[in-house]
Protein backbone atom coordinates (compact mmCIF):
# COMPACT_ATOMS: atom_id res chain seq x y z
CA UNK A 1 0.00 0.00 0.00
CA UNK A 2 2.89 2.33 0.71
CA UNK A 3 4.34 1.90 -2.12
CA UNK A 4 1.28 2.56 -4.15
CA UNK A 5 0.60 6.14 -1.99
CA UNK A 6 4.60 6.97 -3.02
CA UNK A 7 3.17 6.55 -6.88
CA UNK A 8 0.31 8.28 -6.01
CA UNK A 9 2.01 10.86 -4.60
CA UNK A 10 5.00 11.13 -7.48
CA UNK A 11 1.94 11.11 -10.05
CA UNK A 12 0.45 14.35 -8.65
CA UNK A 13 3.67 16.26 -7.96
CA UNK A 14 4.25 15.76 -11.88
CA UNK A 15 1.36 16.77 -12.78
CA UNK A 16 1.11 19.96 -10.67
CA UNK A 17 4.48 20.78 -12.27
CA UNK A 18 3.25 20.46 -15.87
CA UNK A 19 0.59 22.61 -14.85
CA UNK A 20 2.45 25.02 -13.63
CA UNK A 21 5.04 25.49 -15.69
CA UNK A 22 2.83 25.00 -19.40
CA UNK A 23 5.54 26.66 -21.37
CA UNK A 24 5.03 24.34 -24.30
CA UNK A 25 1.11 24.41 -26.07
CA UNK A 26 0.42 21.58 -28.05
CA UNK A 27 -1.92 23.12 -29.88
CA UNK A 28 -0.01 25.36 -31.49
CA UNK A 29 1.34 24.66 -35.41
CA UNK A 30 5.31 24.91 -35.03
CA UNK A 31 5.19 26.08 -38.41
CA UNK A 32 2.78 28.84 -37.70
CA UNK A 33 5.09 30.01 -34.76
CA UNK A 34 8.40 29.67 -37.02
CA UNK A 35 6.01 32.05 -39.70
CA UNK A 36 5.36 34.36 -36.74
CA UNK A 37 8.40 34.57 -35.64
CA UNK A 38 10.09 35.23 -38.90
CA UNK A 39 7.95 38.17 -39.65
CA UNK A 40 8.68 39.73 -36.07
CA UNK A 41 12.28 38.94 -36.85
CA UNK A 42 12.88 40.80 -40.23
CA UNK A 43 10.50 43.97 -38.16
CA UNK A 44 12.93 44.40 -35.35
CA UNK A 45 16.55 42.59 -37.24
CA UNK A 46 16.20 40.16 -34.58
CA UNK A 47 17.39 36.05 -34.67
CA UNK A 48 14.95 33.54 -33.66
CA UNK A 49 16.23 31.32 -30.91
CA UNK A 50 13.36 28.13 -30.96
CA UNK A 51 13.86 26.22 -27.65
CA UNK A 52 12.51 22.51 -29.18
CA UNK A 53 11.06 20.44 -26.12
CA UNK A 54 7.96 19.70 -24.21
CA UNK A 55 6.11 20.29 -20.67
CA UNK A 56 7.01 16.82 -20.05
CA UNK A 57 10.75 17.17 -19.69
CA UNK A 58 12.70 19.03 -17.09
CA UNK A 59 15.07 20.60 -18.48
CA UNK A 60 13.22 22.44 -20.62
CA UNK A 61 11.67 23.91 -18.07
CA UNK A 62 14.72 24.51 -16.47
CA UNK A 63 16.37 26.20 -19.46
CA UNK A 64 13.45 28.18 -19.75
CA UNK A 65 13.62 29.45 -16.00
CA UNK A 66 16.98 29.99 -16.60
CA UNK A 67 17.24 32.14 -19.46
CA UNK A 68 14.41 34.62 -17.83
CA UNK A 69 15.99 34.27 -14.20
CA UNK A 70 19.59 35.38 -15.06
CA UNK A 71 19.99 38.77 -15.97
CA UNK A 72 22.33 38.75 -18.62
CA UNK A 73 21.14 36.20 -20.22
CA UNK A 74 17.52 37.33 -20.39
CA UNK A 75 19.08 40.85 -21.85
CA UNK A 76 20.88 39.19 -25.11
CA UNK A 77 17.89 37.33 -25.61
CA UNK A 78 15.44 40.38 -25.42
CA UNK A 79 18.31 42.37 -27.56
CA UNK A 80 19.11 39.88 -30.64
CA UNK A 81 16.57 37.12 -30.16
CA UNK A 82 12.60 36.75 -31.04
CA UNK A 83 12.14 33.54 -28.48
CA UNK A 84 9.86 30.63 -29.57
CA UNK A 85 8.74 27.77 -27.23
CA UNK A 86 8.21 24.74 -29.84
CA UNK A 87 6.64 21.61 -28.48
CA UNK A 88 7.44 18.35 -29.31
CA UNK A 89 4.86 15.77 -27.37
CA UNK A 90 2.85 12.84 -27.65
CA UNK A 91 -0.35 14.99 -28.78
CA UNK A 92 1.97 16.68 -31.32
CA UNK A 93 4.82 16.02 -32.55
CA UNK A 94 4.95 19.39 -34.98
CA UNK A 95 7.01 16.94 -37.62
CA UNK A 96 6.30 19.59 -40.62
CA UNK A 97 7.92 22.35 -38.25
CA UNK A 98 11.07 20.00 -37.14
CA UNK A 99 11.90 18.82 -40.72
CA UNK A 100 11.76 22.62 -41.37
CA UNK A 101 14.45 22.73 -39.05
CA UNK A 102 16.34 20.03 -40.24
CA UNK A 103 15.38 17.22 -37.62
CA UNK A 104 16.90 18.92 -34.74
CA UNK A 105 15.19 16.21 -32.29
CA UNK A 106 17.94 14.13 -33.14
CA UNK A 107 20.13 15.78 -30.26
CA UNK A 108 17.42 15.79 -27.17
CA UNK A 109 15.97 17.94 -25.36
CA UNK A 110 15.72 20.75 -25.34
CA UNK A 111 17.34 21.55 -28.47
CA UNK A 112 17.93 25.09 -30.00
CA UNK A 113 17.67 26.11 -33.02
CA UNK A 114 18.85 29.75 -34.29
CA UNK A 115 17.05 31.23 -37.66
CA UNK A 116 18.27 33.99 -39.41
CA UNK A 117 15.58 36.72 -39.50
CA UNK A 118 14.47 35.05 -42.55
CA UNK A 119 14.28 31.80 -41.20
CA UNK A 120 17.20 29.92 -42.59
CA UNK A 121 18.58 28.05 -39.84
CA UNK A 122 21.74 28.71 -39.14
CA UNK A 123 22.94 26.83 -35.70
CA UNK A 124 21.51 23.97 -33.83
CA UNK A 125 22.55 23.35 -29.82
CA UNK A 126 22.89 20.53 -28.12
CA UNK A 127 21.51 21.74 -24.96
CA UNK A 128 23.50 19.00 -22.85
CA UNK A 129 26.46 20.65 -23.58
CA UNK A 130 25.16 24.15 -22.03
CA UNK A 131 24.33 22.08 -19.02
CA UNK A 132 26.49 22.72 -15.43
CA UNK A 133 25.00 20.43 -12.34
CA UNK A 134 21.46 20.73 -12.27
CA UNK A 135 21.33 24.13 -14.54
CA UNK A 136 23.13 25.61 -16.82
CA UNK A 137 25.97 27.45 -17.28
CA UNK A 138 25.89 31.31 -17.69
CA UNK A 139 29.38 31.78 -19.37
CA UNK A 140 28.64 28.51 -22.18
CA UNK A 141 24.68 30.64 -22.44
CA UNK A 142 26.01 33.53 -23.13
CA UNK A 143 28.89 33.05 -25.01
CA UNK A 144 26.58 30.18 -27.33
CA UNK A 145 23.85 33.29 -27.32
CA UNK A 146 26.12 35.95 -28.33
CA UNK A 147 27.65 34.16 -30.89
CA UNK A 148 24.65 33.80 -33.19
CA UNK A 149 23.64 37.25 -32.38
CA UNK A 150 22.65 39.24 -35.78
CA UNK A 151 25.51 41.99 -35.17
CA UNK A 152 28.01 38.42 -34.28
CA UNK A 153 27.36 38.06 -37.81
CA UNK A 154 27.87 41.48 -39.43
CA UNK A 155 30.41 40.77 -42.26
CA UNK A 156 31.74 44.34 -41.40
CA UNK A 157 33.33 43.32 -37.97
CA UNK A 158 35.50 41.57 -39.62
CA UNK A 159 36.82 42.97 -43.06
CA UNK A 160 40.06 43.93 -42.96
CA UNK A 161 40.99 47.92 -42.56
Amino acid sequence: MKVFYFIFFQLLVLSSYCQENNLYNPQLNGQEQIKQAIELAKKNNKHILIQVGGNWCPWCIRFHKFINEVPKIDSIIQSSYIYVPLNYSRENKNEEALRQLEFPQRFGFPVLVILDKNGKRIHTQDSGLLEKDKSYDTTKVAQFLQHWTPQALEPNQYSKK
